[in-house]
């Protein structure tokens, strides 16, 4: 073939190929707490246990990697733990029904996992297993609740790690114990470098903060601060159940609080949510805010995507909490973001 033949060719190739292939973006959804037991079980069993994410399939389907936090066992059996107001314990159904609406991979590292104790959280491990779900954040031991999740996409390696650092310290794994992985300085440093080691991206999941609490505590911003230091590119939070701020530290993005995603509470406390949709590529790394509805009240059980003037205030509340740390939430078209590039890893 002439010279010239197979360059036109290699060019009209190169046109036709999609801009996403090109530039191999990676893009992680990344939700809040996930809920599907307790008083109104039975009215989302009636429904269906996937009824719930009908919401948000679409966007979940956009995600090579879909995480929220597990706010509850997956199991039958189990001992109560009767050290705390609130406990609670999902059908295994409700594995399946997570796995469908695209989630891949979940963290457990929160303050109920332990809820019906050490065994309750085995079976929970097998369902999520056999649902084909991966898990993060807690363990039969201390050794496998600080395992990463190490995932492969597009030739690039991601690493997730998650972490509690609220009460009661009984749920936290030891050298034998099952339980959640605590979110210890030491731990958490130890276990950021040695992901940063084996993956181009590190995401770390914490539960911590005050519940109801719109503003990040010290303790979060320091655990934060010193994941990043370690090595994390992207710090995600849970348990607050409401918004909190967005903070780009050094060359890292911190979601201190995504809020509720499908939660099994009639509160009006926790009324709005954020999914996180990462986008990921050797050039740009950005931070899509997709705003949700989570009122119960309004929207029984099932999270809905917001547009036009109410997602605006949703937004407006996030960029007031996201002050302090004079971060730019940029809207185009309706789309919301967060560009936190700046990184040379």
């Amino acid at each position: 073939m002439k010279p010239a033949l197979a360059l036109i060719l290699l060019t009209l190739m190169f046109l036709c190929t999609p801009i996403s292939l090109l530039a191999e973006e990676i893009v992680i959804n990344a939700a809040g707490d996930i809920m599907l037991a307790g008083k109104w079980a039975p009215v989302l069993k009636s429904s269906g246990y996937g009824y719930p994410f009908d919401g948000i399939k679409a966007e979940l389907a956009k995600g090579d990697i879909n995480i929220a936090n597990l706010e509850s066992p997956i199991a039958s059996g189990g001992s109560e733990f009767s050290g705390k107001q609130f406990r609670f314990r999902a059908e295994p159904a409700v594995a399946k029904a997570i796995r469908a609406a695209g989630f891949n991979m979940v963290t457990l590292a929160n303050n109920h996992s332990m809820d019906y104790g050490g065994a309750a959280l085995a079976e929970t491990l097998g369902h999520l297993d056999a649902a084909g779900i991966a898990w993060i954040g807690a363990g039969l031991n201390l050794d496998e609740a600080r395992q990463m999740a190490l995932y492969t996409v597009k030739g690039k390696k991601i690493a997730f790690l998650g972490y509690s650092l609220t009460r009661p310290i009984e749920f936290f794994a030891g050298k034998t114990r099952p339980g959640t992985a605590p979110g210890y300085e030491k731990l958490v440093t130890a276990d950021v470098a040695s992901a940063r080691r084996q993956a181009d991206y590190v995401i770390v999941s914490f539960h911590w903060g005050k519940e109801a609490g719109d503003t990040a505590q010290a303790n979060q911003r320091n655990a934060a601060h010193n994941a990043i230091d370690a090595g994390a590119d992207v710090i995600i939070g849970h348990h607050p159940h409401v918004l909190q701020g967005v903070e780009i530290y050094k060359k890292g993005i911190i979601f201190y609080s995504l809020g509720n995603l499908a939660f099994a509470s009639k509160s009006t406390t926790a009324d709005v949510g954020a999914l996180i949709r990462l986008r990921l590529d050797e050039k740009q790394r950005t931070a899509e805010i997709l705003p949700l509805d989570v009122l119960n009240h309004r929207v029984g059980f099932q999270p809905r995507l917001l547009s036009g003037t109410r997602a605006e205030a949703v937004m407006e509340k996030l960029r007031v909490l996201s002050q302090p740390f004079r971060t730019e939430i940029r809207n185009s078209g309706g789309k919301y973001s967060v560009d936190f590039s700046g990184s040379d890893r």
